[in-house]
């Protein structure tokens, strides 16, 4: 049991990073091997919100879900960009933005793309049950 929970956790991993990875390479030309780490724990916590969340409505699952991406966002970015100095993406010049790590306009994408992937992170997790 425990086994098969963490194979399936891996495969939603890999499906999360591999996603974020290809959205980034068509968005911007270009990604880093900490937005796939990134992109993997996101999807994982989409699953996890959809479970949890069971009787909320699509809207709240996916305000939740964003909420979640920004913060993995900002702590990637102190890791990434403020400590070790990787310069992986600023936002200093976008409007509404904190220490240029995260900002209004990409916690509105990830609210999003939240709404979009919630339901197939729901059905590839019942799959793998």
């Amino acid at each position: 049991m425990i086994l098969k929970k963490a194979k399936g956790n891996l495969i939603l991993f890999g499906i999360g990073a591999v996603g974020y990875g290809v959205i980034e390479i068509l968005w911007r030309g270009r990604t880093h091997w900490s937005m796939l780490m990134a992109g993997g724990l996101s999807f994982l916590g989409l699953c996890k919100i959809s479970s949890l969340m069971k009787n909320a409505s699509r809207l709240k699952k996916a305000i939740a879900g964003c909420f979640l991406i920004t913060a993995i966002e900002y702590i990637f970015g102190l890791i990434f960009n403020i400590i070790l100095k990787r310069r992986v993406w600023d936002y200093s010049r976008i409007p509404l933005n904190f220490c240029g790590q995260i900002c209004a306009l990409y916690s509105f994408f990830w609210l999003v793309l939240s709404f979009l992937f919630i339901p197939l992170a729901d059905k590839i997790q019942k799959r793998l049950e």
